[in-house]
């Protein structure tokens, strides 16, 4: 685990700190004021994931010190640690952009909790749901990298360059932002993924991780239905036949090892392996509006939706090639409980 940076200028608490958050399985490094807080982050020599600093410190005070902490890197948690809780300095702390607020005197088992929050937030808050994001904080353990079966989605625009052509820089920041990654982010979020990345026009988001269960694959597929039923909403309310568009979506289930990785500067919960690749694989063969499977998807998801294979097509260039099925919908209940397997 990264290291923990405790500034404070009482050696006591500090050395509390450092006694109980040690426990944990951080590193803690020590600082006694803001100045020498600044100078080991800018050194780099100790990579820092988290910073709890006093509020009350002789020279510069614990917001101004985390937030010039941010300034030099945004990836950090930044947690203040004070004995004047006013509400004046609580909304102090949430305008500069801080991550957590804590209280002196502090209970132990509640102050290990909290910054085990912070850091969860403050990783995840932006690619997954709340209701994935309180079952992380159930298992912290979530979050460390690890190799797990997992369906990975991949959708993309078709022929995003001509439309980038066509329209004005506006126009195609409006596009893009209101009417193709809010609705689509939103159906992830509906269906429990973790929004990987926006990759230019395309996106990619994981289903079962950090957190997973039995349906993954199924929650996967009826994402991707979901989402091209939002671009058909959205292309309706276009009046412009050349601002409409279109998207390819593939979907692939395998072992993946899936963990926050990155530098001191940038880190991000994303997945590596075979299914990761044939994801993206299965999304460069999709037609406009096409929504392309492997074959260990397919086995898990056919009682729920109707699928074809397309023939002549298989997906190359990996580890194990694959079978590729098309969605064409769901299947109604009561075929649900008949449908045949792949």
């Amino acid at each position: 685990m990264n290291g923990l940076l405790v500034v404070d200028d009482e050696a006591g608490v500090r050395r509390s700190l450092k006694r109980l958050l040690e426990k944990d399985g951080y590193r803690i490094l020590l600082a006694e004021d803001g100045r020498e807080a600044l100078e080991i982050i800018k050194s780099g020599a100790e990579p820092v994931e988290t910073v709890i600093c006093d509020y009350r410190m002789p020279g510069m005070n614990g917001i101004e010190t985390l937030v010039e902490i941010g300034r030099i890197d945004t990836e950090i948690t930044r947690i203040i640690l004070t004995a004047y809780a006013t509400m004046a300095n609580a909304i102090e702390a949430v305008n500069s952009g801080i991550d957590g607020f804590l209280t002196k005197p502090f209970d132990n088992r509640e102050l290990r909790a909290k910054v085990k929050e912070c850091m969860i937030k403050k990783r995840l808050k932006q690619f997954v749901s709340e209701q994935v994001m309180a079952e992380i904080q159930k298992n912290t353990w979530a979050m460390e990298p690890r190799r797990i079966q997992a369906t990975i989605l991949f959708t993309d625009m078709r022929d995003f360059s001509g439309l980038a052509e066509r329209l004005a820089p506006a126009e195609l920041s409006d596009l893009l932002n209101r009417h193709y990654f809010n609705p689509l982010d939103g159906v992830i979020f509906a269906h429990n993924g973790t929004l990987d990345k926006h990759i230019g026009d395309g996106v990619m988001a994981i289903f079962g991780a950090p957190v997973g269960g039995s349906d993954d694959a199924l929650r996967a597929v009826q994402a991707a239905l979901a989402i091209r039923e939002a671009m058909d909403r959205t292309n309706r309310g276009i009046p412009e036949a050349d601002k409409r568009f279109a998207v390819g979506i593939g979907i692939a289930t395998g072992e993946v090892m899936a963990g926050i990785f990155g530098s001191c500067r940038k880190k991000e919960y994303t997945a590596y392996g075979s299914a990761v690749n044939l994801a993206s694989r299965l999304e460069n063969m999709a037609m406009p509006d096409e929504i392309l499977i492997c074959n260990r998807t397919a086995l898990l998801v056919v009682e729920a939706v109707r699928l074809e294979k397309v023939m002549g097509l298989t997906a190359r260039g990996i580890a194990h090639p694959s079978e590729v099925f098309r969605v064409l919908g769901r299947k109604p209940e009561r075929e649900n409980k008949t449908g045949n397997r792949p």
